[in-house]
């Protein structure tokens, strides 16, 4: 058998079809490879047993222990049989229970003195932690050849405890990787030999045995390292290849030019750019110059000014000759851009126009839902070069689209669009355009490393002059309901003082399946859970809260609601009249979580603050105090004071450093997560590599692989790197690669 085809064999020919397809459905494992790369999630020592104080509830869980006592009783006048076992390892007491025919095998087995693994769901009932037909394994088997089995499996080993299923137990997936595990000699190694010699790391195949069946804690300390790093060096690999490709490919350079469009309007701004802005123009500009097109991510804090870098870069651009287009996720905020990107520009926006200035150039929009003639004169201006800057939706990227000269491309909140769309606009231009992209969710360094590791990184850390603090409360809804009432007195406190409000909502509150009809049982059933537990009961809905303020709390007051199904003019429309001030609280979905800018805005309440996560709480938060104003932001939850999503809460409430909360929300979410949805590609082939913890390593990967493939772009001394990258970038994420 060759070296590759042993990982590629179906798990099936080995472990049998019904093991093999538990795996497939529930662990998504399909060949020898993903089994051997399936690693153990801890292990136990063998005779220290388990700490039963610390089962985590809900979860999944393996424990050994020994069994302190057992009985049977009786309930329904007889007619039925539990069996209760009492474990018990030093430290804490856990209940196991089995029901009806299930009894007679574990009462047979689980004798007093008796050890065994256990595993199954800890719950809670009447008050008392338990395990209701866990599946178990005895580690003190009377039988002697059995006896000697169990002790040569387990007797002096660490026990692996694999992340496992209902379906299948730890140590059933033990012993099928027991089956696999002689393929571990045939694992080809990415790492070049002067780098695993140079670190001292041990060989591959090793490496997955230790992991799999450790003697001793120095094994799966050196297993660990080692599996981490090629998971961080083959994917740094990929990235640093993508990078080094970006950069054999042709740009027109686009150079400032000296009294043109961008030192007019740098001339005509009432306040001086940050350290931080200029700094990172400066890169831009750079970038800009070269005859390779630039790959530039933009982060930065809610309210630090991106907008100005970004519009900043597209001026040079126009002056230079050529055209840019910024594409934005939302109707809503392409309009918002277009009208603050005009009112910044001011004359020098109406290009060719009455009243236009010389140096100025057209700034045209471009949605879905323009109408005809809007839309023809938009296309008409694009085809021509008299419109420099364009704004819009994905409507820009449809075929009908055509540019004069295409040389920037601004794409606004990364994450809301598809690699697929950046390449089709990316298309359009003679040569590829320079690339920039604008995140407002402040990114750990290593995720941006790993996920945006293709983009070379500004960040932007400083607040513009002028923005005020704004201070955020958590208001325990349930617990203490007048707390709920003194922050509606407190949103009618700010507009009586001149200033306007937001209050948010999960859901918008017209969904089909709650009108009476069609699925007006669903509605009921819904209800009827909700009445007898809080917790289950649905989101609180922009329609339903904006009819009962306007009723209750803050009748008097204009209230206006905003959400993404509504047509495009009212939304406009609505958007139009609260930045100029007639509107008091606009009750809105998260569709005013980037970009809105209203100044007026001071005061923000989010109802069922726990139902978002952290770094969207913190972005809606950006919305206020954008003005001289102080901000107020009010996290309305009806969650437990002690549970997770309450100490989220005050984690936003504690802190308004984007950066620290992405890492919050990072360590809470897990990576997973966070890498699959980035990107499409970026599905998280990291199973050992931790992006939160594993910085070092993951620095330090990268820096190997910038200079592995500036050595050798195409890794032709490298053939068994190039083997295992083909085998991580399956077809989506070669894909992802090669579009960046």
């Amino acid at each position: 058998m060759d070296r590759v085809s042993s990982f590629d064999e179906p798990l099936k020919k080995l472990l049998g079809g019904a093991t093999a397809k538990v795996m497939a459905e529930h662990l998504d494992l399909h060949t020898v490879g993903d089994l051997l790369h399936h690693y153990p999630r801890r292990y136990e020592e063998r005779g220290k047993l388990t700490a039963l104080a610390d089962l985590p509830l809900d979860e999944h869980v393996t424990v050994v222990a020994q069994v302190a006592d057992a009985r049977i009783l009786m309930f329904n006048n007889g007619r039925g049989k539990r069996l209760e076992v009492t474990l018990t390892d030093g430290s804490g007491r856990l209940q196991l229970v089995f029901f009806g025919h299930g009894v007679h095998k574990p009462h047979k087995e689980l004798l007093p003195g008796r050890q065994a693994m256990f595993a199954g769901k800890a719950s809670v009932f009447n008050r008392k932690m338990q395990l209701a037909h866990p599946t178990y394994q005895l580690l003190d088997a009377s039988d002697a050849d059995e006896a000697t089995e169990a002790v040569d499996a387990f007797a002096g080993r660490l026990l692996p405890i694999y992340p496992a299923c209902k379906q299948l137990d730890s140590w059933r997936i033990a012993k099928a990787v027991d089956a696999v595990l002689p393929s571990a000699r045939d694992a080809v190694d990415p790492l070049p030999a002067s780098l695993r010699e140079g670190r001292g790391f041990t060989p591959l195949p090793e490496a997955l045995l230790k992991v799999h069946r450790p003697q001793t804690k120095a094994d799966v300390e050196d297993a660990r390292a080692r599996l981490k790093w090629d998971e961080a060096f083959v994917l740094q690999v990929a990235l640093a290849r993508r990078r080094y490709a970006d950069t054999q490919l042709p740009a027109v350079a686009r150079r400032p030019v000296a009294d043109g469009l961008l030192d007019a309007f740098d001339a005509k701004l009432p306040f001086t750019l940050t350290e931080g802005q200029e700094k990172v123009s400066k890169e831009i500009f750079d970038d800009l110059a070269t005859e390779h097109p630039m790959h530039r991510l933009l982060q930065g804090e809610v309210g630090s000014g991106k907008t100005m870098v970004a519009l900043r870069a597209m001026l040079t651009v126009v002056d230079a000759g050529g055209q840019a287009a910024m594409l934005a996720p939302t109707e809503v905020l392409a309009q918002q851009h277009h009208r603050s990107i005009t009112e910044m520009m001011g004359e020098l926006a109406e290009g060719g126009m009455l009243g236009g200035s010389d140096r100025g150039t057209k700034v045209v929009l471009l949605t879905g839902s323009m109408g005809m003639a809007a839309r023809r004169q938009a296309l008409l201006d694009l085809v021509t070069g008299e419109a420099g800057i364009v704004i819009g939706t994905h409507a820009l990227i449809e075929d009908k689209v055509q540019f004069h000269d295409l040389g920037l491309v601004v794409v606004d909140e990364q994450h809301r669009f598809g690699v697929e769309q950046r390449d089709a606009l990316r298309s359009k231009g003679k040569q590829p355009p320079h690339l920039l992209v604008m995140t407002a969710t402040p990114i750990p360094r290593t995720v941006a490393m790993t996920v945006f590791g293709d983009l070379e990184t500004s960040v932007l850390d400083q607040l513009p002059a002028g923005r005020s603090p704004i201070a955020s409360h958590v208001v325990p809804a349930k617990d203490k309901p007048h707390f709920l009432s003194r922050a509606w007195e407190r949103v009618r406190e700010e507009v009586g003082n001149g200033h306007q409000a937001y209050v948010v909502c999960p859901r918008i509150g017209d969904d089909a399946e709650e009108a009476e009809g069609k699925g007006g049982k669903k509605a009921k059933a819904k209800k009827q859970a909700a009445d007898e537990d809080p917790e289950k009961r649905p989101p609180l809905a922009v329609l339903e809260i904006a009819d009962e303020l306007r009723k209750g709390a803050l009748a008097g007051l204009s209230v206006e609601v905003l959400h993404g199904r509504m047509h495009p003019d009212a939304k406009d429309d609505v958007m139009r009249r609260f930045a100029a001030g007639d509107v008091d609280v606009l009750v809105a979905t998260t569709v005013i979580e980037v970009g809105v800018n209203v100044p007026n805005a001071t005061a923000m309440v989010i109802m069922d603050a726990d139902r978002f996560g952290v770094s969207q709480l913190h972005q809606l938060r950006g919305r206020v105090g954008r003005g001289s104003a102080p901000g107020l932001c009010l996290l309305v939850s009806e969650a437990h004071e002690a549970s997770p999503a309450r100490a989220r809460l005050s984690a936003v409430a504690a802190t308004l450093d984007g950066f620290e909360l992405s890492r919050i929300d990072l360590e809470q979410r897990r990576e997973g997560d966070v890498l699959g949805q980035a990107q499409s590609g970026v599905r998280s082939s990291l199973r050992m590599l931790t992006v939160i913890d594993d910085e070092e390593v993951i620095a330090a990967a990268r820096e190997e692989a910038v200079a592995v493939v500036a050595a050798d772009p195409e890794l032709e001394h490298l053939p068994e790197l190039r083997t295992v990258l083909a085998a991580l970038l399956d077809k989506d994420r070669e894909e992802y690669l090669d579009k960046g």
